[in-house]
């Protein structure tokens, strides 16, 4: 007989909790060295050339979590909630703010990002930058639209010819893998889970920025930082 739907969620749930105890357990009996490399397994990577790896844009180049949350604090009076809380990619599965107000923060960011004041994530630039004197630049991101992120990028990449900086919106995250293989990119940098699962699936090296809504084991190599990424991208100085 088929157990019902709650049972196998107790199960699965009951499965994680052991797992993640068992881990604990593990970490706590292994050398502190072995623990360094597990958590730095990026450095024994081969080094990844300029032109092998692409990026998404929204929570790796762009602190686009960061410009959500001040918008909702100096335009609807939210000052409740902290990227920390972020723990979903689904912003409403995970804060406690009224649907259509976060569709109209949503809808700001994508149309206005000079409007709502969008930064970039530390260190990106400068990476970026150091990047752009060895390859074409190339991003692709599942908004809708183009050409405002675009707009964003070229303005914060000013010393970058144009013609370097190639941006692609997918208008969904499931259609990135097929656009990658076509576009012959080894390796990607996302924070959306779901296409870090993709792109692996389709042989693409995946490399997931951290972030609270993407936290927990992944088979995908993790960096937490541009820092991080700077070191594994074979590039002079």
């Amino acid at each position: 007989m088929p157990e019902s739907e709650p049972l196998n969620v107790y199960k699965k749930n009951l499965w994680v909790h052991v797992s993640a105890c068992y881990l604990c357990y593990m970490l706590q009996r292994m050398p502190k060295d072995k623990i360094h490399a597990a958590e730095n397994e990026f450095n024994f990577l081969d080094p990844i050339l300029p032109s092998e790896i692409g990026f998404d844009i929204d929570g790796v180049v762009a602190d686009t979590m960061k410009a959500f949350i001040r918008v909702a604090r100096e335009e609807f009076g939210i000052n409740y909630i902290s990227k920390e809380q972020i723990t979903s990619y689904w912003i409403e599965e995970c804060l406690p703010i009224p649907l259509d107000i976060i569709e109209t923060i949503i809808n700001r960011l994508l149309a206005d990002p000079f409007g709502i004041d969008l930064e970039p994530l530390p260190g990106a630039k400068e990476v970026l930058l150091r990047l752009a004197a060895h390859s074409r630049l190339t991003f692709v991101t599942a908004r809708p639209a183009k050409e405002p992120i675009e707009a964003w990028l070229v303005s914060l990449l000013s010393e970058v010819p144009r013609g370097d900086i190639r941006v692609i919106a997918t208008g969904h995250h499931s259609a990135k893998a097929e656009l990658l293989e076509e576009l012959k990119l080894k390796y990607f940098i996302d924070d959306h889970p779901e296409t870090c699962q993709d792109l692996h699936k389709r042989g693409i090296r995946t490399i997931v920025f951290d972030q609270p809504w993407n936290r927990g084991h992944t088979p995908f190599l993790r960096i937490s930082s541009w820092k991080d990424l700077s070191g594994i991208i074979k590039m002079s100085s």
